[in-house]
């Protein structure tokens, strides 16, 4: 026999409304199920690439020979997102328009490096 599936926050507060029981948890509380640790933290290291090397730090480590030391001084490189896209925050206006009229050429150096061939689109932004 299948098990009967729990009732929601709304319906276990209504019940509990009705039969005027203190609430055991806090209003804003959720509650899970437990997980097993082990599973938790792979998933975790492999969410955020923890002891490996990742394409984010790579472009991190050599940003300054791909866009040349005066624009690395002004701009790094963020993330990179799921749909390949490198956003790349720029401090400074002129640094973000020569990045923006070079961007082509920059994922062109992007892509010659080990592990970051799938980066297809520069997103320079203002930061």
């Amino acid at each position: 026999m299948a098990d009967p599936q729990p009732f929601s926050k709304l319906a276990e507060g209504l019940i509990r409304d009705f039969r005027r029981l203190p609430s055991d948890q806090p209003a804003r509380m959720r509650s899970r199920q437990t997980r097993e640790m082990g599973t938790l933290i792979e998933e975790i290291v492999n969410k955020h690439q923890l002891g490996r090397s990742s394409p984010e730090h790579t472009i991190r480590e050599n940003w300054p020979k791909l866009v040349g030391e005066a624009n690395a001084a002004y701009s790094h490189a963020v993330a990179l997102d799921l749909r390949h896209r490198l956003t790349v925050h720029a401090s400074h206006s002129v640094v973000k328009n020569e990045l923006f009229l070079n961007r082509a050429e920059i994922v062109d150096r992007i892509r010659k490096l080990p592990g970051c061939g799938d980066v297809k689109f520069l997103n320079i932004r203002a930061g």
